[in-house]
C-alpha cells in the first residue's frame, strides 16, 4: 500500500485539521447581480464590519432590535458609524461576492442569516469565530431571539470578546 492509496474518513480529516476549514460539498456557481445596483445599508462602515440581518417587517430593524444591536456595539466599543448594516430580506441580490466587493469587510456578523443563503464559500456553526480569506465570520440567531434568550446572548458575547478584546 502506497501513501497515495490511503483514504481518510471525513471525521478523521476533521479531527486532523481542526483549525482549517474543509468543505466536502462542491461550491455552487455564484450568479452575479447587476453591478450598477448597490446594496442599501445603515451606517458608515468606518471599521469595515458588516452586519447582516433578515427582517421581513422593517427596512432594517425594529426599535427593540436596534436598541439591542446598539448596546452590543457599545459593549464592543463601536457605534453604528463603524459598521454597515444590511437587511438581507430587502437585498435579495446580496451574495458573498457582491458583499465583498461593495463593503470589503474585515469582520462579518450574521444575525438570523445562514451563510448558504448568501452563497458564502464556507459553512460554520453558530457562535464560532471562523477565519477565511483574511476575514472573521460569526453566525448568530436573530436579534429578536437574542433579546429573548440570555444563554444565546452570552454565547455571542463570548465570541465578540475573543474578536474585539483579544489581540
Amino acid at each position: 500500500m502506497s501513501l497515495n492509496d490511503i483514504h481518510l474518513s471525513p471525521f478523521l480529516v476533521e479531527q486532523l485539521y481542526k483549525k482549517t476549514l474543509v468543505d466536502v460539498n462542491p461550491l455552487k456557481p455564484v450568479i452575479l447581480a447587476d453591478k450598477t445596483k448597490s446594496i442599501s445599508f445603515l451606517g458608515k462602515n468606518e471599521k469595515e464590519i458588516l452586519l447582516v440581518v433578515n427582517e421581513t417587517e422593517t427596512v432594517f430593524l425594529s426599535d427593540v432590535d436596534l436598541n439591542l444591536l446598539v448596546s452590543i456595539l457599545s459593549a464592543c466599543k463601536l457605534t453604528l458609524a463603524d459598521v454597515a448594516l444590511i437587511n438581507f430580506d430587502k437585498n435579495k441580490t446580496a451574495s458573498y461576492n457582491i458583499l465583498m466587493e461593495q463593503f470589503a469587510p474585515k469582520c462579518i456578523l450574521l444575525f438570523g442569516v445562514n451563510p448558504t443563503e448568501l452563497s458564502f464559500p464556507l459553512h460554520f456553526p453558530k457562535y464560532q469565530l471562523q477565519q477565511y480569506n483574511n476575514q472573521t465570520y460569526v453566525c448568530s440567531t436573530s436579534l429578536k431571539v437574542l433579546g429573548e434568550d440570555i444563554s444565546q446572548k452570552k454565547e455571542l458575547w463570548l465570541c465578540l470578546q475573543k474578536y474585539f478584546f483579544n489581540p
